[in-house]
């Protein structure tokens, strides 16, 4: 029902309901010849028509069972008593058509609180856009000015003008990274003391710079970040080593992930000396399965290094499997403030209130290969945990974590995602 509401005051609202079949002109028929003369001339509905006093009448109808029912919609500019008397006149109706009827007033609403209402809700909408958008500018604007701040302290450095921070010369320590966007990543972070080695072959300034200040290799967790790394411990003096997590860049890294990666670097040493044990599991392994003391054909080799990357397959599956457990494992923990010691074979061994925990592991509790608990890895569980035996650490939150020993791997929430 399309109900003209442009300069109305009032809009009266009205049930009718006839014990019979009735149709629409019967019921507007009934409310003008049955209102006539019942509140005289000033209140003629006629009269109050033609003086554009109240709009017309429209009739919603329908009928079911031998009955008929309707919605009554009437439009008044007459002042608020005048439209209540009116709306009441419409109660005094009984019959419409050859039929009793009832009609029954539902509500007289004010247009223009409705209209206020509406005008308020759509500008409470309005403006909402109008702050979104200019929010979304100004950030756009103060991050293209960061952005531009950054580029800016960028700085040519050397006689191989590679790209560096501007406290290359200041700072006491480097970082060392792959390329000019990993520089930039770190500058947004807050580290102005990096410089990249843009290309595979370490330049002559950065080695030169590795000798008279602290060093520490910041490189990508994938193939590419590993042969760098590599070729800077031969011709470079490092001190540490950081990575991005797997499959991961530097310049993709969050400021958060920046300062875990450096957080957690390892000296060039234990890093020397893991990279060395890898080498030597892969070389007996394949040794088992060559064969010591016998020449093999070109077949046994093929069928060796298979066996060997079966192997390596399935030793960089077990990772993913036991981070999807021990996510599991800290999801049902969190709120309990307990921990859950595992041996070797993943088999639960104990459950024991986080705050007992360093007291527990000290007291000899040689078999526990893992701990997954809702708390905050510290540098004393860490150093107590390391003594026993343990390696591996899940833990919500990772505390002040100075020195990590290389045996233990320190797992956090996040790194579970």
């Amino acid at each position: 029902m399309n109900i003209e509401l442009h300069s109305a005051k009032y809009l009266i609202k009205a049930t009718v309901r006839a014990d019979g079949v009735v149709e629409q002109p019967d019921v507007i028929g009934a409310i003008f010849g049955q209102t006539e003369g019942l509140l005289g001339n000033e209140l003629d509905l006629r009269d109050l028509q033609k003086g554009a006093k109240i709009g017309r009448i429209d009739v919603e109808l329908g009928s079911q069972k031998g009955k008929s029912n309707g919605k009554i919609y009437l439009v008044s500019n007459l002042d608020r008593v005048e439209t209540a008397v009116l709306a009441s006149a419409l109660e005094s109706i009984e019959r419409v058509g050859p039929c009793r009827a009832q009609i029954t007033i539902d509500e007289i609403e004010d247009v223009r609180v409705a209209k206020r209402k509406r005008v308020i809700s759509r500008a409470k909408v309005l403006v909402k856009k109008m702050l979104e958008g200019s929010k979304e500018e100004s950030n756009d604007i103060i991050e293209a000015v960061r952005e531009s701040v950054r580029v800016d302290e960028l700085v040519p450095y050397g006689s191989e003008k590679l790209s560096a921070g501007p406290n290359i010369d200041s700072s006491d320590a480097i970082i060392i990274v792959e390329g000019r966007n990993d520089v930039v990543n770190l500058l947004k972070a807050g580290v102005r003391n990096a410089i990249a080695v843009e290309g595979t072959n370490v330049p002559q300034t950065i080695a030169g710079l590795s000798k008279v200040k602290t060093t520490t290799a910041f490189v990508d967790g994938d193939r590419g970040g590993e042969l760098i790394l590599k070729e800077l411990l031969q011709v470079a003096e490092i001190d540490f080593v950081a990575r991005a997590p797997n499959n991961m860049e530097v310049e993709e890294l969050s400021s958060k992930q920046i300062m875990k990666g450096l957080a957690n670097k390892v000296s060039a040493e234990q890093f020397e000396e893991m990279l060395q044990s890898d080498k030597d599991t892969k070389r007996k392994v394949f040794h088992i399965f060559r064969g010591e003391e016998r020449e093999e054909t070109g077949e046994q080799r093929r069928e060796g290094v298979e066996k060997v990357e079966k192997i390596e397959k399935i030793e960089k599956e077990k990772p993913e499997k036991e981070n999807t457990k021990d996510k599991q494992m800290l999801e049902e923990l969190s709120g309990t403030l307990k921990a859950k010691l595992f041996d070797k074979g993943n088999a639960e061994l104990q459950e024991v209130a986080v705050r007992d925990l360093p007291d527990f592991l000290k007291k000899g509790a040689k078999k526990v290969d893992k701990i997954v608990f809702d708390g905050v890895i510290t540098q004393r569980l860490v150093d107590i945990a390391s003594e026993s035996g343990v390696r591996r650490i899940v833990g919500v939150k990772m505390g002040n974590v100075v020195k990590k020993p290389h045996n233990i791997d320190l797992i956090i929430k996040d790194d579970l995602r």
